[in-house]
């Protein structure tokens, strides 16, 4: 005899009428949360160890159940974990099958006290802990990479951009170090929210408590958590997690997206500073000499996909009522896709970053005397002049160098700087016109010089 539809079904009992297929299909979660089935059957273990505990459960119907469960997560692991229709979640799924391999007596004892709204909170904070431990791993590898690359080209002068416009003379390895300052307050960031994410919603039923005083701590110190969630009401509804770990996808990849396109207008013919790797570039369908720098293209793209990913879930989250609602099924799709984005975006600019090679003739040679004015500035200041006042002379000997149509300020004569201000020495242009003159001088902490460099990259290595 077939089962009544409301018996394949956790919420059955007080529904006789099928549900309509469509409201199934829309209804379902299982094609994207079964990838939290390990943390489900580990939280559904230490619940009936819990359970067990009050005497709930016999230790033989522990044994029982956790040889089940063993045996659910052998089959997930290897592929063989057979789908049937009524799975409509992970936790369906995986308490059906439980029935299937013990009995249904035992298996249904498992889902005494607890409810699906704190079993998927219980779920997801699981998820996303292990899942951010992996993701801080991956991160710190690719600063490391970054630093690697910074420590070993530290001689390697290039121009320093503002308005996408050459400023002042930089280190190579300066411009490294910003952004692997960048992904270090991103690697800081993400351990303070994986500490808020570690606490224990489990033990708190549908919303208003465990009927059957089921001890808390031990549930969390069981799970791995840190703490347990205080208010019932909050530990089934709560999914502020989700909105902060979405937040920081979203915010590295925004640098993750400037990154890349630093490095796409660096590789570019008019610029020619740098060239990646054959593994991540690729051709064009017409013009054969193209190596075109998809990998980064594809890095600044996929930023816009993990925007959309928060922006839409802070939709579905503004307007819900206190407690469980069925919208935060909605959590899922866009959390599982923002964390795959971001661990793949970051394995693959570790391997940009590892493998790119750089033009140092050409970085070098992109340094113009131009860049030097405000050096100019400096170089009277140190004689004692105002800069408000040093700034307008440096402005004007620009000024005659472009009048004289001049390669360069450089190429004023010394008699041409006194005429301006009697103040220049005769040493003004060993003193002023050297690359690396200017980059040694900016030697203050966060500086270019080769020394506040050495020590910025120092200081990265112990945040990690």
């Amino acid at each position: 005899m077939a089962a009544a539809p409301s018996e394949t079904k956790l919420w059955g009992g007080r529904f006789t009428g099928a549900t309509d297929p469509l409201m199934d299909l829309y209804n379902a979660s299982l094609p994207y949360d079964k990838i939290m089935y390990s943390a489900d059957i580990q939280g559904t273990k230490v619940y009936t160890e819990g359970l067990t505990k009050l005497g709930l459960l016999t230790p033989s119907e522990l044994e029982k159940i956790h040889t089940g469960l063993d045996q659910i997560h052998t089959e997930w692991a290897s592929g063989t974990f057979v789908e049937k229709p009524g799975d409509e979640d992970i936790h369906t799924a995986n308490e059906r099958r439980l029935g299937e391999i013990i009995g249904r007596e035992i298996a249904g004892k498992v889902h005494t006290g607890r409810s699906r709204n704190d079993q998927v909170a219980t779920d997801m904070r699981i998820y996303v802990r292990d899942r951010l431990t992996d993701l801080i791993s991956k991160l710190g590898n690719f600063i490391q990479a970054i630093v690697a690359r910074a420590e070993s080209e530290i001689d390697v002068l290039m121009p320093g951009y503002t308005h996408l416009q050459r400023a002042q003379p930089i280190r190579w390895a300066h411009w490294l170090s910003s952004y692997a300052t960048y992904f270090t307050e991103d690697y800081k960031r993400l351990q303070q929210i994986q500490e808020r994410v570690n606490q224990c919603p489990l033990g708190s039923g549908a919303l208003a408590g465990h009927p059957y005083g089921i001890d808390r701590e031990f549930l969390a110190k069981g799970l791995g958590f840190s703490s347990v969630i205080g208010n019932s009401l909050t530990a089934v509804s709560d999914r502020d997690f989700v909105v902060e770990t979405l937040f920081w996808c979203t915010l590295f990849m925004n640098h993750i997206s400037r990154f890349s396109e630093d490095l796409i207008i660096y590789s570019s013919g008019e610029f020619d500073f740098i060239k990646l790797a054959d593994a991540y570039s690729t051709g064009s369908s017409l013009m054969p000499q193209k190596k075109n720098p998809d990998s980064l293209e594809l890095l600044r793209g996929k930023s816009g996909r993990v925007f959309g990913s928060l922006s839409g879930f802070l939709m579905s989250l503004k307007s819900i009522p206190s407690t469980y609602n069925k919208d935060m099924q909605e959590d899922k799709e866009p959390l599982f896709d923002a964390l795959t984005t971001v661990e793949h975006s970051v394995l693959i600019a570790t391997g940009v970053i590892s493998t790119l090679r750089i033009n140092k003739e050409k970085m070098e040679n992109a340094l113009t005397m131009d860049m030097l004015a405000t050096d100019l500035a400096d170089y009277l200041v140190r004689r004692g002049v105002p800069f408000r006042e040093t700034h307008h002379i440096s402005g004007e000997c620009v000024r005659m160098a472009e009048e004289l149509n001049l390669s360069g300020i450089d190429q004023l004569s010394l008699e041409q700087f006194k005429n301006i201000d009697s103040r220049f020495g005769d040493d003004v242009k060993e003193e002023v016109f050297n690359f690396e003159l200017c980059v040694e001088r900016r030697n203050a902490i966060g500086g270019t010089a080769k020394v506040a460099v050495l020590n910025q990259l120092k200081n990265l290595k112990s945040s990690l």
